[in-house]
């Protein structure tokens, strides 16, 4: 049987939902599509069910599973667009959750189960590029309210809340720090994947609880910006964190098409900074080009026995579930 998989980050429920988006947020955007090719082939990427993408419950066959389903906002919209944009995504996967007794979506931590059922999917609410908050603080508590757990404050562009790495120089904003401590007093979990270095000292100074990095690597390992460095790491593992490994192509290898050793240096050099109850999965399926040792959830599978002949099983166990569920249940609870 497959370990249960704790998934802290896809851009699913936008691939999904983009079809059904009003045409005026598509052309404010400039996509009609959400994922290469999707635009040629529209009827086979709108349900959860099955689709062409990385995730569906297909896909997902028997392995247990737990994902997050980011709301993952462009930085081309106003906080006022953002907002509109989030309620659609959200009403898609409230929707799918009505259509399909096999996809559930937790309303809050307790919903999330110890121990998984085979073929079960639980949907984790959670936003990316959280700029809406800029519209309204208060829309915080509310969507705390209805199983929000997660959000991050920034893509890659300066916007209302914070920075990516589009401007190194940029930090949290005024509303930002707002918007962390509102997250916080919410018990909605501050996910830093996304912020510049500069945004990520703000948020040591201003953070008083745990916080995540959904899908981010190791600087040390691949030198992309996107990914974390050794300091960074240490900071989430000793406010006691944790850090979803992103299958993202280009954040696992400087060079060529990444294999599974790729992916496991990134595991290693966590490991060997002490972080065996710090790192989790974090896929970042439909948001990027994936290597083929875990290209869709189909690949889970043999994934984790490849793991398993590497790490051993309590190492598996921990980075495909048992972490990340540790730490909401302690964190978001």
């Amino acid at each position: 049987m497959p370990y249960p998989v704790f998934d802290l980050h896809s851009d699913t429920a936008d691939r999904l939902a983009w079809q059904t988006l009003p045409q005026a947020i598509k052309n404010r955007v400039g996509m009609d599509a959400y994922g290469p090719g999707d635009a040629d082939h529209l009827s086979d990427i709108c349900d959860l069910a099955c689709n062409r993408g990385h995730l569906s419950l297909d896909a997902i066959g028997a392995t247990p599973w737990v994902q997050c389903l980011a709301c993952y906002i462009p930085d081309d919209l106003s906080p006022t667009e953002a907002a509109t944009f989030h309620a659609h995504v959200e009403a898609y996967l409230l929707a799918q959750a009505e259509r399909h007794d096999a996809f559930t979506l937790a309303q809050n931590v307790n919903d999330i189960p110890e121990e998984p059922a085979a073929g079960q999917l639980v949907g984790i609410k959670t936003i990316e590029n959280a700029r809406l908050f800029a519209a309204d603080l208060s829309l915080i508590e509310r969507l705390a309210q209805q199983g929000l757990l997660m959000a991050s404050l920034s893509w890659n562009a300066p916007g209302p809340l914070a920075s990516g790495h589009d401007d190194e120089m940029a930090g949290l904003t005024p509303i930002g720090i707002e918007a962390l401590r509102r997250m916080e007093d919410a018990h909605v979990v501050l996910d830093v994947s996304h912020l510049n270095d500069r945004s990520f000292d703000d948020v040591l100074r201003h953070a008083r609880r745990p916080f995540v990095a959904s899908h981010s690597n190791s600087r040390a390992v691949c030198g992309h910006p996107r990914n974390l460095t050794d300091a960074q790491f240490a900071e989430i593992r000793d406010r006691g964190g944790i850090v979803g490994l992103n299958y993202c192509c280009l954040f696992l290898s400087d060079s060529g098409e990444p294999t599974f050793d790729d992916i496991s240096r990134h595991i290693d050099h966590w490991l060997e900074l002490g972080g065996e109850n710090t790192i989790a999965l974090g896929s970042d399926f439909d948001g990027c080009d994936t290597p083929a040792c875990i290209a869709t959830a189909r690949e889970m599978p043999s994934f984790q026995e490849q793991l398993v002949r590497r790490f051993g099983d309590d190492i598996t166990r921990a980075l495909c579930y048992d972490n990340a569920l540790a730490f909401f249940r302690r964190v978001a609870a």
